[in-house]
């Protein structure tokens, strides 16, 4: 890119656009990165410098990007239809993407309502659980539980069942009120013992559902990871607790995985470590390869049978999208499925994901580095000025901003979470690639330590 077309945008995003999760001020004497293209798991500045792209793109990049079939298939779409609504009208793609996602999903979830994001597949699986009470004779079940330090979304619905105060807590008076449980997190223990934090964490679950279970429609969960709280890892037998108290009590299940499903987890959807099927399960991100947005919120015949009736009962779900079942889209998220199955990219990312869990081990050595973790193709610590007594940073250095600035510098787009560093990397990174990530992460930390 010419200097001048650089300057320009530059200044005019200083001027006109405000970006998400970011103090702007931070920017008044900074550029943000101008990007020009993205190929495979590299993004490309105006300047031509690659930089790794270890968190997905916010955890939505599943083959890296500008993929051929991809491509292939918005071109294919495009020649045939861009856009129609969904009341109404129906098209092959959002069918036969249903179909797929059918077959793929644990047992029993086999209806699909389509949506634009994360927030709004949670939104659905909310309003979907509370109205299904409704009409089933249960009109005291209205309100929800959550896992403490989860994250489930920006619209009003999603952050009332949110649990991170750093997101949250400022909207607190225009949220509704539900209940929060104990997070399954093993590092607020001296023993690190995950099975143990998991069963306290159970325990407090079974105390509020035999107190307050007729008037709950349904607890959420991220699982197997908590990702915007912190990486938080829990075992599958904290998602199969769940899963049995859940029905135990009559209580819904929903599964939020929106940033875990496709792979991330070394599973196709993370449910899968337990062996369990959800009640709702919500997905988006990487549907569709990290393309396009679009979502969906997965349900059962018995739930999707409580709204099935006589017009006259009013027993509609009134929810919708402008751009619910977007056709593109829907043929974007078929074609990844496609690679999945044809290119054997879970079995290629299962290696490269064992690579990631015993290479990262190394960074351990660094005095810093405390609580390192992984599942599948994530990988997290959290950054100490002092591992050994404890000492954290003070919230005021910004010590992840510290991290993401460096990181630049040395070729990696990193997006911490506080003082939580994490790799979330594409399932087509290969063990070199991982290996040189690693590398330029240990520059990272050393020049944090000077």
């Amino acid at each position: 890119m010419e200097h001048r077309d650089k300057v320009r945008l530059l200044e005019a995003d200083r001027r006109y656009v405000w970006h998400p999760f970011t103090q702007m001020k931070d920017y008044a004497e900074r550029d943000p990165v101008l990007i020009e293209r993205a190929e495979g798991v590299f993004l490309y500045d105006a300047d031509g410098k690659a930089y790794y792209d270890t968190n997905s793109s916010w955890w939505v990049n599943v083959h890296g990007h500008a993929h051929p079939r991809i491509r292939e298939a918005v071109n294919r779409q495009m020649a045939k239809m861009d856009h129609v609504m969904f009341a109404g009208l129906t098209h092959a793609p959002g069918i036969e993407l249903a179909e797929r996602l059918t077959a793929l999903t644990p047992d029993g979830l086999t209806k699909v309502f389509y949506s634009d994001n994360g927030s709004t597949a949670v939104e659905v699986a909310l309003k979907m659980s509370f109205q299904y009470w409704q009409q089933t004779g249960c009109p005291d079940k209205t309100t929800f539980a959550y896992v403490e330090h989860s994250y489930h979304g920006d619209t009003i619905g999603a952050v009332s069942v949110g649990g991170v105060d750093q997101y949250h807590s400022v909207f607190r008076p225009l949220l509704f009120g539900a209940h929060k449980v104990p997070s399954p997190d093993p590092r607020g223990r001296q023993d690190g013992d995950a099975e143990a934090a998991a069963a306290e964490a159970l325990e407090a679950v079974r105390r509020l559902f035999e107190a307050s279970a007729g008037e709950i429609a349904a607890l959420i969960v991220e699982p197997m990871i908590q990702a915007a709280g912190g990486m938080i890892l829990h075992p599958a037998s904290y998602v199969r607790g769940l899963r049995e108290l859940c029905t135990q009590y009559g209580v819904h299940l929903i599964a939020d995985e929106v940033a875990v499903g496709f792979g991330r987890t070394g599973r196709m959807f993370a449910c899968e470590h337990a062996g369990i099927s959800p009640d709702f399960l919500c997905l988006s991100k990487g549907l569709t390869a990290g393309m396009l947005p679009l979502s969906v919120t997965m349900t059962t015949a018995g739930i999707y049978d409580a709204f099935y009736d006589d017009y006259a009962k009013l027993k509609t779900f009134t929810h919708g999208h402008s751009f619910t079942g977007n056709p593109l889209a829907c043929a974007v998220a078929l074609e990844s499925l496609r690679i999945f199955e044809e290119e054997g990219v879970l079995e290629q990312a299962a290696a490269a994901a064992s690579h990631l869990q015993r290479a990262a081990a190394r960074l351990a050595a660094d005095p810093g580095v405390a609580h390192l973790r992984g599942l599948g193709m994530v990988a997290a610590f959290d950054l100490y000025r002092d591992r050994d007594s404890g000492e954290r940073y003070p919230w005021e250095e910004r010590i992840g901003f510290r991290v993401y600035e460096e990181g630049l510098q040395q070729g990696l787009f990193l997006r911490p979470l506080g003082d939580t560093i994490y790799f979330w990397l594409p399932l087509c990174t290969t063990a070199a690639q991982i290996d040189d990530i690693l590398g330029r992460t240990e520059k990272v930390l050393q020049r944090m330590s000077r």
